[in-house]
């Protein structure tokens, strides 16, 4: 018995009417075929029309050239493309889960993929002081299970740029940051991981006030986080997603290298008091 198709919400998703009028129009025409006259794969086709991917801006003209639809699925890519996915965190580690390849920028934290416990149970403090011991506990779990996709024997490429305000704003005092900064240096020594710091020294960039992460999935396609204090925006239409590809990319190319990142947290590991000193 063939799978159902997974249900869609057109009413409350421009991304979903997409789909939703894909599979109409498509009708007894398999995926396959579709596939053959658009020249895009059927695992791709799939995904956007079952709403979990956005379409590729090439895509609505020749799904209207192939239905005779006169613009439609133009029009519904211009308002899908600037729609805000409608539970944007689940998304995103649904697509932090399957890239190949994820790079980070981070200018007030520590990235999640490299807080050690200690300091990812503090921050969650910091960010709901009234928040349950069983309630941080479960996003401590979650958190970590997130970290263990960079152990896996298919781990994704992981590049990270680490602001040097985020050496310096510590949580929980030197017994928190000297683990924690040891764990930035270990990215270096790990094969499938770079880690890179921007000084001070470099000034203002484009990717000021946040924090940003860049995933590319093994199709090719990619797909841009920009995270603020308590809300996330997943961005995945071409032009955005290449600008801040651009930000990134040239922000990496001013870092430190990552021998010299290295030396520069070392060093500040070596800052830190000693909390077994009077």
């Amino acid at each position: 018995m063939p799978a159902r198709p997974r249900p869609l919400t057109p009413d409350r998703s421009a991304r979903h009417l997409f789909g939703a009028k894909m599979r109409t129009y498509r009708g007894s025409m398999s995926l396959e075929r579709l596939a053959e006259i658009v020249n895009f794969s059927k695992s791709h086709l799939a995904r956007v029309e079952t709403a979990e991917s956005m379409p590729p801006p090439e895509l609505p003209a020749l799904l209207d050239a192939a239905f005779d639809t006169d613009g439609i699925f133009v029009e519904l890519y211009q308002v899908a493309r600037r729609e805000i996915h409608p539970d944007p965190f689940r998304r995103r580690m649904e697509i932090e889960a399957k890239a190949r390849v994820i790079a980070d920028y981070t200018g007030q934290l520590m990235p999640g993929l490299a807080q050690t416990e200690e300091y990812a149970r503090l921050l969650f403090r910091a960010y709901d002081p009234r928040a349950t011991d069983a309630k941080v506990e479960d996003l401590l779990a979650a958190r970590m299970s997130r970290q263990a996709r960079l152990r896996d024997d298919d781990a994704p490429d992981y590049s990270v740029v680490i602001d040097e305000a985020v050496l310096c704003r510590g949580f929980g005092g030197p017994s928190v940051m000297r683990p924690q900064l040891a764990r930035l240096i270990d990215l270096n020594e790990t094969a499938n991981c770079v880690m890179q710091v921007l000084p001070f020294s470099h000034g203002g960039h484009a990717l000021m006030g946040g924090s940003l992460a860049l995933f590319t999935l093994g199709d090719g396609t990619q797909v841009a986080w920009e995270e603020g204090h308590a809300s996330g925006t997943l961005l995945e239409d071409f032009d955005s997603v290449v600008t801040r590809r651009h930000a990134y990319d040239l922000l990496r190319s001013c870092a430190l290298s990552p021998t010299e990142s290295s030396a520069f947290v070392r060093n500040a590991m070596e800052a830190l008091p000693d909390e077994h000193r009077p």
